[in-house]
């Protein structure tokens, strides 16, 4: 029998000193979330956004986290307390346009295989807003050493949109500032792994989520426009050192056995060359960041194991079976649509 639940769709956007964004965007977010309710958690601000929204959305579902767990834990808090059916995980730097949640619930309800979707991001600033937002473009994709990249965007080359990835897409993971999640499937693969607190975060769940046998979808009839680097910025040694922290993890953690080692021992010859061009170009934090990241991960590895126990982990699809780096920066490759079709896992 098929659970009954009291929402069918809830946009949900985790808050964290973001007042300046809830004033800016939430409106639109209201708005034009026809056929959704529209939820605020507050992962534990020091600035006014709980006291805006009790005054100017006093009608909307305010949920209140009483610590800063990141974007991971706090999701996964917020949402033990909303019983819908989809769950939209929203950045609240996002502005929405008309009718962007329909097109790909109307996706997911005619395929119940599919356990997470994206829209399409494009950039909010006015002179790149015909470009892919860096966060999800089209659709997020990961090579087989665990570098991730997008349809519309790989590494910092971001293309323009001219309408050549519109087509309904099977991705390898859906981008976390705008993630529309089945909740039955988010609570058979336990949710977001709060050890990630922020960064590659659903590109580990969307991989479980895959394992599980779902798919994942990138939907472009629906369009969001990004700010991006609203709560770490780009340039930022903590996002650095989550990055690679969290890449480690998610590799170590998904992986098949056979792969494992191989991979592991590839990344940290290449994370070497990334820290002494960090050092070249003068970034000493950055190049300490991923010290501290390595690290993390050598203290860490018995613990990351543990979660791969009990854990049916094959190959997935959507796989890119090469090196992004090196078809990147020695082939010139700097468009999703040059990689060849053949190079992807297939189920």
């Amino acid at each position: 029998m098929n659970k009954t639940y009291k929402i069918k769709v809830a946009v949900v956007i985790l808050n964290w000193n973001g007042r300046k964004f809830l004033e800016e965007f939430l409106p639109s977010v209201v708005a034009n979330s026809i056929g959704a309710k529209v939820i605020v958690a507050d992962n534990n601000s020091s600035d006014d956004s709980v006291d805006f929204m009790r005054s100017a959305y006093p009608d909307l579902q305010l949920i209140i986290n009483k610590q800063n767990t990141g974007y991971a834990q706090g999701y996964n808090n917020a949402l033990k307390e909303i019983d819908a059916e989809y769950y939209v995980l929203l950045n609240s730097d996002i502005e929405v346009g008309e009718n962007w949640v329909m097109p790909i619930i109307e996706e997911m309800e005619k395929d119940n295989t599919i356990g997470a979707a994206q829209p399409k991001l494009r950039a909010y600033n006015e002179e790149q807003r015909h470009e892919f937002e860096y966060a999800g473009a089209a659709g997020g994709y990961i090579d087989k050493y665990g570098y991730p990249f997008c349809r519309g965007r790989i590494f910092d080359n971001l293309e323009t949109d001219n309408g050549q990835y519109n087509s309904n897409k099977e991705i390898f993971w859906a981008s976390g500032a705008a993630m529309f999640v089945r909740a039955e499937a988010f609570d058979k693969v336990g949710g977001l792994d709060g050890d990630f607190f922020a960064h590659m975060e659903e590109i580990d769940f969307c991989w479980r989520l895959k394992l599980e046998g779902y798919k994942i979808m990138s939907i472009p009839k629906s369009t969001v426009y990004h700010v991006g680097g609203g709560t770490l910025p780009k340039n930022s040694a903590r996002k650095t050192y989550l990055n690679f922290r969290n890449n480690f993890t998610l590799l170590v953690k998904n992986l098949p056995r056979n792969r494992v080692f191989k991979v592991i021992i590839y990344r940290l010859l290449l994370d070497g060359v990334a820290g002494l061009k960090f050092l070249s170009q003068g970034h000493y934090k950055d190049t300490f960041a991923i010290l501290k990241a390595h690290f993390y991960f050598y203290t860490h590895l018995s613990e990351i194991r543990r979660k791969r126990k009990n854990r049916n982990i094959t190959s997935v699809s959507q796989m890119y079976n090469r090196n992004i780096v090196f078809d990147h920066y020695i082939l010139g490759k700097t468009k999703f649509s040059e990689l060849k079709e053949s190079l992807f896992t297939k189920k």
